[in-house]
């Protein structure tokens, strides 16, 4: 049977057995599609039907989160932790507190860090998880009860050589830590079976910066190839959390400007450069709108979502060198990548997951422009978190300089990795084949040393 054939067959069985799960069906998609030189050139993953078992995570946790709000009434959401894939070490991956967090989401997620752990070089298994709380307009106490109900259960099926998880939308330093801290009265054990602890209680530095820090050494290794760099280039940037806060930081570092960020209202172009402090001040301490920024910078331009083009976002329509989506799944369309390219952008970073649709990698594929998947460029933040893991293991602390000379050693790699499994298979410089082939290859290889386990 023709592997093109082969594909389509598992496509269409994922389809009918995880109904209405279209993030999960895009990852997959993308994912097995790009393997067809792989699985052409070597016919093991076929035969021991690597594929049809990659696909199919190894376990899927889904649990009731009941909780109390303030006013004493008891509240219930869902709780999910799909566990991928363990070939080559724990499963690790964030977690998610969001309303739109549902079963195909966390399953798109966990498959996608299935692939970029593996390129990290570490021995990491890919995992996801999350909930459908939002803590928007929650009380740190209610945030609190919260996260206590939700380890309550999750705590059964994590351990810090069986399960790590993380943070990521919606869980920072202040749920890690409401999160541990119920575990650690559950279990009644002091262990590193979370990553983004406070410093204080067995965290790494530069966890909360890693990614950010981590997509732009991403780009300058892949900028270099092309005798290119950073500086003085004009960037796009989406978002306005984590990644994206220290990603315009690290801009600033390598003498390139940052000129935009948004939020779920709405849009910030700063020509000047966005204000670091002001920006940190507005969403990491009074965790505002961004139009609240706008009225600290009244020569800043906010553009609410009512305003955005039609099937498009604003950020993208603002001139620049290099864009960084640095936000969430599908935030970067067809119409936003025909405007990037009309503005002369010379490479897309991705800082999310899976921001850019599949329309839009096509089009900036076919005009020359360098596209950077996240599973590559934003995975700074897991490698950063196997660093806490390391720690945690040898009961060291490791200071920022030594923490980002590992995070700048583990970008390279991953770029590499990536850069040069592209030229093996004759398409240079396209790291979507080039970064889904080193990851599978990795861990299909592992699963086939393993058996049928």
């Amino acid at each position: 049977m023709p592997v093109s054939q082969k594909i389509e067959e598992i496509l269409n069985y994922i389809q009918m057995c995880s109904p209405g799960q279209e993030e999960f069906y895009q990852a997959t998609h993308e994912v097995l599609q790009s393997l067809i030189p792989l699985l052409e050139q070597d016919n093991r993953y076929l035969e021991h039907n690597i594929l049809e078992s990659i696909v199919v995570p190894e376990r899927s946790i889904i649990f009731r989160v009941n909780w109390v709000d303030d006013t004493g009434k008891r509240l219930t959401n869902v709780g999910y932790r799909v566990q991928f894939s363990s070939a080559i070490g724990p499963y690790k991956g964030g977690l998610r507190f969001h309303p739109n967090v549902n079963l195909g989401i966390i399953k798109f997620l966990g498959f996608e860090q299935i692939f970029k752990n593996a390129l990290t070089g570490l021995q990491i298994g890919g995992a996801k998880g999350g909930s459908n709380f939002d803590p928007k307009g929650k009380s740190d106490n209610e945030i609190m009860r919260f996260c206590q109900a939700f380890m309550s259960e999750l705590y059964k099926h994590i351990g810090n050589q069986r399960d790590v998880p993380a943070g990521d939308i919606g869980v920072g330093a202040r749920e890690i830590g409401y999160l541990f801290g119920q575990y650690k009265k559950l279990t009644g054990e002091f262990q590193g079976i979370l990553t983004g602890k406070g410093l204080n209680w067995g965290g790494s530095r530069l966890r909360k910066e890693a990614t950010g820090y981590g997509s732009v050494y991403f780009a300058e290794n892949f900028l270099k190839v092309y005798e290119k760099d950073l500086k003085d280039k004009r960037c796009t940037v989406s978002g306005s959390g984590n990644v994206a806060i220290y990603t315009i930081e690290k801009l600033y570092d390598v003498g390139a400007t940052p000129v935009s960020c948004s939020d779920s209202r709405g849009t910030i172009y700063h020509e000047k450069g966005i204000d670091l402090a002001s920006l940190k001040a507005v969403k990491e301490i009074h965790q505002k709108s961004l139009e609240e920024y706008a009225i600290l910078h009244p020569d800043a331009i906010y553009t609410g979502t009512a305003y955005y083009p039609e099937n498009g976002h604003a950020v993208w329509h603002i001139p620049c060198d290099v864009a960084f989506p640095s936000a969430t799944q599908n935030e970067l369309t067809l119409v936003d990548a025909q405007k990037l390219v009309e503005n002369g952008c010379i490479l897309v970073n991705e800082g999310a997951n899976m921001p850019t649709t599949p329309e839009a990698i096509e089009y900036l594929r076919l005009r020359g422009v360098l596209f950077a998947p996240g599973k590559a460029a934003n995975s700074g933040g897991v490698a950063t978190s196997q660093l806490e893991m390391s720690q945690n293991a040898s009961m060291s602390n490791w200071s920022s300089e030594e923490v980002d000379i590992k995070l700048r050693t583990i970008m390279q790699t991953v770029f590499k990795t990536a850069y040069d499994t592209s030229v093996e298979f004759g398409f240079e410089g396209d790291l979507v084949k080039g970064a889904n082939i080193a990851g599978f290859r990795k861990v299909a290889d592992s699963m086939i040393d393993q058996g049928s386990v």
